[in-house]
Parts: structure tokens; C-alpha cells; sequence
């Protein structure tokens, strides 16, 4: 104890000193955004001491380039055939099975060169707005599989609905089905154990990305795998917005019914998917990595597709720049549902410049905050942007989770990252790019009959804010860069 007391004493007398060093390596060592730089030194300064574990828990990266080492050394399954379309593309030589497709090659061919995600025209979608719809046929796709079963989720809860997908899990590992689940560290935290070894027992392989030191308590905010995907087999692949709880089914007190978008991929986007979960699976549990399977499906459908995965171990920051891309070659429109609007500055300026140039720029939130520093960020972003005539809308049936960004009539990405700082640079995502215009009909379909359940963010209203609400927005605006 008196150890302890000495320790803190010594810590108190040295506070300035501290802050500092540590001023020092956030400045020479990090070579962060010089927003988020000073934000930190702002935060050092003004909370001595309190700042300096905020650092630890949230702030700290300069171990981010030794905890991605073995990421960045691995060479991708797809990037011959990457680099092969990449040369075909330049020469003008790759056949498109749709002439629509050349329209957006400069798009297709930033995703080639920045994440190395191969262009495939041979997959068929289905799309769910609704937990039902989306675990109903997650459940029956699991209770058909053959061979083999990847689950990767962010959240992954013990509750009603997780119990029965791991019961399910359970049996068909003990029929000799290779079951493998991936959870996040931190949003895994109501995983609860029991269940955990119950899988094992059967058979099933269990991985936690990140685990907490501390059982319940992760003290890595930073580098959480936000994916959720899910592989069948190797025929079907499932991607979105949608963890596993009963909220996402709408069981929620708090939130009420849960809107989010989620697809089915059936086609060679889910050989990519695949590789996708292998390179995740490998970094939890450091086994070595499965044959690439590079095989082209039956398929006679024609939904072009792109799998986009970005995160702090990418070089690029591929989905948000695909998202940028988008906004800025947009020529009609652009329809965004997101639950976090906490845009870079280059989104914040595409957005502007779009909404100047008289496009159809539509962006729709939730009216219920689940993280209320987030939310009221959210809010200091729209001012400039209803000026400049980008329209917002609150989603007011429930809470909106939904990861939508729909280009003109035929270009349309869903995933797992929202339009917020966090999604581009903090988090592992990974977004479907899809170039077809039944489903961007679909997707604008489903966000114009969202937009009944909405109330428009009008520039009179937004005028109106009383200081209290002002006051939140600018101090979470001064969070944003690390929200």
C-alpha cells in the first residue's frame, strides 16, 4: 500500500513533466492528423492526470505498427488476379458483361489498386431491412451447411436469439461441420462464458479478436473488428449491419424496432468474403492460414461486386474512399443512411460541393442517440451542409443502424462502416460495392419508404437549437476525431 501511495504521490509531484513527454511522443512519434493532434495536447494540458489515462484508454497508437506486423506481411489470395484485371482494365481489354459497368471503371479500378478487391459479375443479392428476414435465413442457411460454418461479428450476445444460433452452431459441429465463430473483444463483452466452452465441447472452434486483460472490461477502445460476416459453405455470404442480440430483432425497450440493411451474396464475391474472415481468423488465433480458394461459382447472375476491407492495418483507407469517390462522381444522386454522421473533412466538402451543385444529397440519421457524445457530433456537422442544400431526415420508428450509400441509379455500397472517423480509420471494416441498378432501385425504394417514418432537419429548426443544445454539439464536436 505504501508502495501504491509513494507511486502516486511521485506521479502528482511530476504531472508536468508527464504531460510533457508524453506532448513530445504524440507530436514526433505518432505524426497523427494535426486535429487530432491537438486535440490530445488540449486534453493533456487542461486535464493533468486525467488526461493521461484517457491517452491510455483511447488515445495511445504507437503500438499500432508492431500489433499489425504479421497483417501487413501477409500476401493477399486475390492479388494476382487483382493485378491481372488492374492490367486488362488499363488496356481496355477486361469484357464487361454490362456496359454500365465502364461507366464507374475509375471507381472499380481505385478498389483494384487500394484493397486489392478483384471486380467479380457472377453474384446474385438478397436484401434485408428486418432482424426476421435476416436471421431467418442465416438460421436456415446454417441448419443446410455441409461443410462448413464463419461467423464474424462485432456484437455477439448470450440473450434468446444468440442462445439459438449457438445451440444450432452446437449441433451441427457435432454432426462434423467445421464451425468457426469470431467475436470482438470488446463488443463480445456479453458473450458469456459458459457458452463459449459449450461450443468448444462440441467442436466448434471459438476466437475472440482483441480479448479484455480484465474479463468485462477491454481497455482497447481503438483497433475493434466492426465486421460482421458470414460464410456458408463457401456458396452464400452474408454481410451488413446486423449483430446477433434480440435488440437486432427489435426486442429492445430503449430502441425499439431496429432498421439496418443487410445482403446475401451467393456468387465469387463469396471466395472474397471468405478470404476475408481466414485473414481475421489468422490474426486471433495465429493458425495458419487455410488454401486460398480462388474457384468461380455457377452463378448465372449478373450483380457486379467488390468486397472493400479497411482498417488501421490498411494502407489505404479504402472503404472511405470509396464513399468519397461515390459522393464526388455522383451526377444525380446521393441517398446516405447512417447511425453515426461524424464526416472527415474531405466527405464533409464532398457532401458541401455536391449539395452546391444542385445534386439530390439526402442523408438520413437516428432520432434516438444509443451514444450520446456521438449524437449530438452528428448534429454540429448539418448547419453548413443544409445551406449549402443537403437535406437530413431523423429516423423516428426506432433506431436506424442501417450502413447505406446509394450513387445514381446503379451504384450502391453496404457493409459495416458508418460515415464517421472512427469507421475510416479506427475500426476493421469491410463494405460490399455493388454496380447493380435493380438493386440500387431496391435500396432507393427502401430509403424513400424510410423516409416516411422520418422528420426532415430543416434550416429554419436547425436555426432554432437553444444554447444548451449548442453547447453539447461544440464540445462533442471538439471530440469528434477520436468519437
Amino acid at each position: 500500500m505504501e508502495i501504491i501511495i509513494s507511486l502516486l504521490s511521485w506521479i502528482f509531484r511530476n504531472i508536468l513533466w508527464i504531460n510533457i513527454l508524453l506532448a513530445i511522443l504524440l507530436i514526433f512519434f505518432e505524426r497523427r492528423n494535426p486535429t487530432t493532434t491537438w486535440l490530445w495536447l488540449m486534453v493533456l494540458t487542461f486535464l493533468p492526470g486525467i488526461g493521461f489515462l484517457l491517452y491510455l484508454f483511447i488515445g495511445q497508437d504507437l503500438s499500432k505498427k508492431k500489433i499489425f506486423e504479421i497483417k501487413e506481411e501477409e500476401d493477399y489470395c486475390f492479388s494476382d488476379i487483382a493485378a491481372i484485371q488492374e492490367e486488362q482494365m488499363k488496356k481496355d481489354e477486361y469484357i464487361y458483361k454490362d456496359p454500365n459497368y465502364i461507366k464507374y471503371e475509375d471507381l472499380i479500378t481505385m478498389n483494384l489498386i487500394s484493397a486489392e478487391s478483384f471486380f467479380t459479375q457472377d453474384n446474385n443479392i438478397e436484401l434485408y431491412f428486418d432482424g426476421y428476414d435476416k436471421f431467418y435465413s442465416l438460421i436456415k442457411s446454417i441448419e443446410e451447411a455441409k461443410e462448413f460454418i464463419y461467423l464474424q461479428y462485432y456484437i455477439f450476445k448470450s440473450d434468446n436469439l444468440g442462445k439459438r444460433i449457438i445451440n444450432l452452431l452446437c449441433e451441427k459441429a457435432k454432426e462434423g461441420v467445421d464451425v468457426r465463430l469470431l467475436v470482438d473483444g470488446m463488443g463480445g463483452r456479453r458473450f458469456a462464458r459458459k457458452y463459449i466452452d459449450k461450443l468448444r465441447e462440441s467442436g466448434a472452434e471459438v476466437a475472440i479478436f482483441f480479448p479484455a486483460i480484465i474479463p468485462f472490461i477491454s481497455l482497447r477502445i481503438n483497433y475493434r473488428n466492426h465486421r460482421k460476416i458470414c460464410i456458408i459453405d463457401g456458396k452464400e455470404g452474408f454481410i451488413g449491419g446486423f449483430n446477433v442480440g434480440d435488440e437486432y430483432i427489435g426486442l429492445s425497450k430503449k430502441f425499439g424496432y431496429w432498421r439496418d440493411t443487410h445482403i446475401k451474396i451467393k456468387g465469387s464475391a463469396v471466395a472474397s468474403l471468405q478470404w476475408r474472415f481466414y485473414l481475421d481468423w489468422r490474426f486471433a488465433t495465429g493458425a495458419e492460414m487455410t488454401k486460398c480458394q480462388t474457384y468461380l461459382t455457377e452463378e448465372t447472375a449478373s450483380s457486379g461486386i467488390q468486397i472493400v476491407s479497411s482498417g488501421p492495418d490498411s494502407k489505404w483507407a479504402s472503404v472511405k474512399n470509396g464513399y468519397l469517390k461515390m459522393i464526388s462522381n455522383a451526377k444525380e444522386k446521393i441517398y446516405i443512411e447512417t447511425p453515426y454522421f461524424i464526416p472527415d473533412d474531405s466527405i464533409f466538402d464532398a457532401l458541401r460541393v455536391a449539395g452546391l451543385s444542385g445534386l439530390d444529397v439526402r442523408v438520413m440519421m437516428p432520432c434516438k442517440p444509443d451514444h450520446p457524445f456521438v449524437y449530438w457530433a452528428s448534429m454540429s456537422y448539418i448547419g453548413e451542409l443544409l445551406e449549402a442544400g443537403v437535406k437530413f431526415y431523423t429516423y423516428e420508428k426506432g433506431f436506424l443502424h442501417s450502413k447505406v450509400v446509394l450513387m445514381d441509379d446503379f451504384v450502391s455500397s453496404v457493409g459495416t462502416a458508418n460515415l464517421d472517423i472512427r469507421s475510416f480509420k479506427l475500426n476493421f471494416e469491410v463494405n460490399a460495392f455493388i454496380y447493380d441498378e435493380t438493386i440500387n432501385l431496391k435500396l432507393t425504394d427502401r430509403f424513400l419508404d424510410d423516409l416516411k417514418n422520418c422528420k426532415e432537419i430543416t434550416l429554419e429548426e436547425y436555426s432554432k437549437r437553444s444554447k444548451i443544445v449548442r453547447i453539447k454539439e461544440s464540445f462533442s464536436r471538439l471530440l469528434s476525431p477520436i468519437l
